[in-house]
């Protein structure tokens, strides 16, 4: 998943995003309420981990905006207030489920893993292309109903495109969506990533087309160029 974690405690920051990383999200780390709120009416992210403490704009106003505006992405609150009306208070504001400091990692995660299994029954759980299929809870790709076992970048690469439904995804989207947003890397990145995906995709009729420039488009071999 891309997750966005709003929270201004850097070594806190910093912990969370280290270890999410490590299990395969791409991560968006904001720190101020509102640079946070700029970025999510951008739309960008899967789900959203929200400090509610936060310099300019709060996090509970920043949740109320989100819900307002029709914004249903999962959220889950930080926050080191302990107390039952607290709880209470980010819930009815739309939170998803709500987690106080300090808090062990493993619960961060399994907590993450619950939103998860939620989103995927608010959601279609899979995407196709022909013989392709990426289970979007998993992250487990198929071809031919054959399980393959790709890198996860490969495979966050593979779900951006696949998401698109045929539409082009610019190198940029693509950097974002597998590194997080201002992520310290280059576009050739993404180049290396869709080479090894065309390769492995060839031989069962589907292409990843580039449009210079643009971006690239994934679709059946036989299919019409892109728009």
């Amino acid at each position: 998943m891309r997750i966005v974690l709003v929270e201004d405690n850097q070594s806190l920051a910093q912990g969370i995003t280290y270890r999410l990383q490590d299990l395969g999200h791409a991560v968006d780390l904001i720190s101020d309420g509102l640079a946070a709120d700029d970025f999510l009416r951008g739309g960008g992210g899967d789900l959203v981990i929200l400090d509610i403490n936060l310099p300019r704009v709060s996090g509970l106003t920043l949740l109320k905006q989100m819900r307002a505006r029709g914004d249903g992405r999962p959220v889950l609150l930080l926050t080191a207030r302990a107390e039952t009306h607290d709880r209470v208070e980010g819930l009815d504001a739309g939170a998803d489920d709500y987690l106080v400091k300090p808090f062990a990692m493993a619960e961060l995660e399994a907590r993450l893993r619950a939103l998860t299994r939620r989103r995927a029954h608010d959601h279609r759980p899979t995407v196709r292309l022909g013989p392709l299929a990426l289970d979007l809870t998993g992250r487990q790709v198929t071809l031919d109903a054959t399980p393959q076992d790709l890198p996860r970048r490969e495979v966050a690469v593979l779900e951006s495109l696949m998401l698109a439904e045929g539409r082009i995804v610019s190198k940029a989207d693509l950097l974002d969506h597998v590194y997080g947003t201002g992520a310290d890397v280059e576009e050739t990145a993404i180049e290396v990533h869709v080479s090894r995906l065309r390769k492995r995709l060839k031989p069962h009729g589907l292409s990843i087309r580039v449009r210079r420039g643009m971006g690239y488009a994934i679709a059946l071999a036989t299919d019409a160029a892109p728009p």
